[in-house]
């Protein structure tokens, strides 16, 4: 079944680069340390799936809470089954929370249409807009941030508050060489599923958003680890020198994708940030 064979593959990528220790704490500095699971009122697996059409595919997603709408964007090899369902549980305390999966990927459908970046870009604005949203406010992590950074560029009128988590602007730099054998090493391997591969095709393809992170004027802020091997905290940093009035919110001893090693300093930081009327100057 694909969904097992991503999620025992995501986990292999995570235990071999390290970037899930066990015994991880993190904490803004002057904030708690993380302690231990907390019991969750969301339970993903028993929410029902519901489907939207989408630029010729089926996207499965599902949705929790209410309030002003918060589309969460998955990272590579991932579904809607691999978010923290204690991250999940806070942030659907004060917002109408929507996960998915990309196409081709978990429960969604594929088609012929090239798979890019780019495309998942327009499946994001396509879905708020089957959901009857002209609008979201918009949480990506890793290769969900980098979907994140193409929707809010070409789509900005669909974005209201933006969350970048352990981003990058593109998969060959310096810092990413990890990141980027992985996706090279998961794109030639023939015996990985199909949605995988285009996934590692697609970010390898990317051309990045450098030259265009400094258009952007929607409110952003990035979250990384300072143990992210993958997408180190250099590039949030360099990505947010780009960003006029973007925030910036470092974790230390936090890997990559953080929100599941600590779920609830990055829900209260994510909350905190939607919540604020206006800017930093």
């Amino acid at each position: 079944m694909m969904k097992g064979t991503l999620a025992t593959y995501a986990t292999m990528i995570l235990a071999m680069c390290l970037i899930m220790t066990a015994g991880c704490t993190g904490s803004v500095s002057g904030g708690e340390n993380t302690t231990g699971p907390t019991a969750s009122a969301v339970s993903i697996n028993d929410t029902p799936i519901r489907y939207a059409e989408v630029n010729g595919v089926n996207l499965a997603y599902r949705e929790f809470g209410a309030g002003d709408p918060l589309l969460m964007i998955i990272g590579f090899g991932s579904v809607m089954e691999g978010w923290n369902e204690t991250f999940i549980d806070i942030l659907a305390d004060k917002y109408h929370v929507y996960i998915y999966d990309h196409r081709a990927m978990g429960h969604s459908g594929d088609n012929d249409a090239p798979y890019t970046i780019e495309q998942l870009a327009d499946d994001a604005a396509g879905l708020m807009d089957a959901l009857g949203y002209e609008s979201m406010n918009v949480y990506g992590v890793s290769m969900g941030s980098s979907v994140s950074q193409q929707l809010v560029i070409a789509h900005p009128e669909h974005v209201r508050k933006l969350v970048l988590s352990s981003a990058t602007y593109s998969a060959r730099l310096n810092e990413t060489q990890l990141l980027y054998s992985i996706l090279a090493g998961v794109a030639a391997d023939p015996s990985q599923p199909e949605g995988l591969r285009k996934e590692a095709e697609a970010n390898l393809a990317w051309d990045g958003t450098y030259d265009e992170l400094s258009g952007i004027t929607n409110d952003v802020m990035l979250i990384t680890g300072t143990a992210d091997v993958l997408t180190p905290e250099s590039v949030a940093v360099r990505i947010a020198g780009e960003i006029d009035g973007s925030w910036l919110v470092r974790f230390k001893g936090i890997p990559h994708a953080g929100s599941s090693s600590a779920p609830e300093e990055y829900g209260r930081i994510v909350l905190t940030f939607l919540g604020m009327d206006e800017s930093p100057a």
